[in-house]
């Protein structure tokens, strides 16, 4: 492939065989790879923002191996109620102020109860009144659920797969992987745009990670938003002492998903705060553009926004911006970014502009 050639087709006819194909080729030609499909797709400077706050913690009756919010394992978390819609605000204003386009809401739920769907619903219509990109992860919907929520105007439900189907079983009992692949049904039949993605580490194979992406990559419609997570362990969780993932492992797993989903914003997301510098950058050049944003991955830690931003700095990286009205102190503050962004972009090279 070269970077002169047509876009890339979004195919949902991917073979296990091609996939571990991806994952063998060398290093630099998978990133290369990847780098152009993704310049053909998407600005290579510009990183989607988003940032998660948990609604509502602990006591999930689901027994995922790696969840510190499953009720089956002591982690020291202590269950907490719904939040106050006050709180939910103040949270999204303060992400809003600090460069978040999205706010994505969770709750640890196996699915909602009836009694807070009236309440979680206002939540979406608030926070979008906001001028942010809404998300939710509730845990399992029905299609009434579901339709409920696009007409209150959520824009993305996020709803992992977490792992291939063949390896599905290892992690979670309480729930099978078709009820995971009817609840993105039901998402996508109520008009909503799917966050769909699995977690890397969890003593999984190659062939479990190549499958994933198949599965994913076989849906009707591509996920809008592909999550990667990196296995966060947290003591008392029956995978606190699984052996770690090697980061090349990591990064070939999002330079594949960038090739065989090119229009999906793939988003580095749980284990951040555990990678250097360098090893993000590494994500980035495979074709991540989508970052959550502040010190929270609902209840494990996440790099700091002013770090993030400090990052963005140094590899000359844009938050993706939403079009929306914008206030007066808004606009002043995006024309001063841009300015310094044409007066720094000299020292950043462009490779998409090098001729064949």
């Amino acid at each position: 492939m070269t970077a002169t050639q047509a876009h890339s087709p979004v195919r949902h006819d991917w073979t296990l065989q091609e996939a571990r194909d991806l994952f063998a080729l060398p290093f630099n030609d998978l990133l290369f790879r990847a780098q152009t499909v993704h310049r053909q797709h998407f600005d290579p400077n510009e990183v989607q923002v988003s940032t998660l706050l948990s609604i509502k913690t602990g006591a999930c009756p689901e027994d995922c191996k790696y969840c510190p919010q499953s009720g089956h394992y002591n982690t020291g978390l202590e269950k907490e109620k719904l939040l106050e819609m006050e709180r939910v605000m103040a949270e999204a204003k303060a992400a809003k102020d600090k460069g978040a386009s999205r706010f994505c809401m969770g709750a640890a739920w196996r699915s909602p109860a009836e009694k807070d769907m009236p309440y979680v619903l206002d939540m979406v219509r608030q926070v979008k009144s906001l001028g942010l990109e809404t998300c939710m992860t509730l845990g399992m919907l029905r299609e009434d659920q579901a339709q409920a929520l696009a007409d209150a105007g959520l824009d993305y439900y996020n709803h992992n797969l977490d792992t291939s189907e063949k390896y599905y079983n290892h992690i979670i009992t309480t729930r099978t992987y078709q009820d995971r692949l009817d609840t993105l049904e039901n998402v996508r039949n109520a008009g909503m745009k799917v966050c769909c993605g699995g977690i890397m580490g969890m003593g999984e194979d190659l062939d479990d990670r190549a499958g994933l992406l198949v599965q994913l990559a076989s849906l009707p419609q591509h996920p809008e938003s592909v999550p990667v997570n990196m296995l966060v362990k947290v003591a008392g969780t029956p995978m606190e002492d699984v052996a770690d993932l090697d980061p090349f492992e990591f990064v070939r797993t999002i330079a594949v998903a960038r090739i065989m989903m090119p229009e999906s914003h793939v988003r580095l997301s749980a284990g951040r705060e555990t990678m250097n510098e360098q090893m993000q950058a590494l994500c980035f050049l495979a074709g991540a553009n989508s970052i959550f944003y502040g010190e929270k991955l609902l209840t494990t830690a996440n790099p700091e926004a002013d770090k993030d931003r400090a990052l963005f700095r140094k590899l000359g990286i844009r938050p993706e911006q939403r079009e929306q009205c914008r206030t007066e102190e808004q606009e002043v503050e995006a024309i001063a970014d841009a300015v310094e962004y044409q007066q720094t972009r000299h020292l950043f090279y462009d490779a998409s502009r090098e001729s064949a």
